[in-house]
């Protein structure tokens, strides 16, 4: 019994670190300029807003706990696009700036 409570704490815990990237990635996203995709030659603004917003999704029904039986499944690979924008996507358009200066 106090195996399942720590397991199922573990989930939450997880849950929460993935959806708090996600939204990281959202965000971010969200407060680019369309032309600095382009320019970059990462696909488009709403390609990405569109991926990390379902991202977000997925992550809240995560955490929220649906009970779904392939919800760890979506989770996993809803924080993976997430990692994929902000390890790969956001450092090229913050090198088309010269750095991390605003914009």
């Amino acid at each position: 019994m106090i195996v399942f409570v720590i397991q199922q704490l573990l989930y939450l815990a997880l849950g929460l670190v993935a959806l708090g990237i996600e939204v990281w990635a959202l965000i971010d996203c969200a407060r680019r300029k369309p032309e600095y995709f382009d320019a970059a030659f990462k696909r488009t603004k709403s390609f990405w807003l569109g991926l990390t917003g379902g991202a977000v999704a997925v992550g809240l029904l995560g955490v929220l706990g649906t009970g779904l039986p392939f919800m760890l499944l979506l989770q996993l690979a809803a924080v993976v696009a997430a990692s994929v924008y902000l390890a790969d996507v956001k450092p090229a358009i913050e090198g088309l700036r010269g750095g991390h200066g605003r914009w």
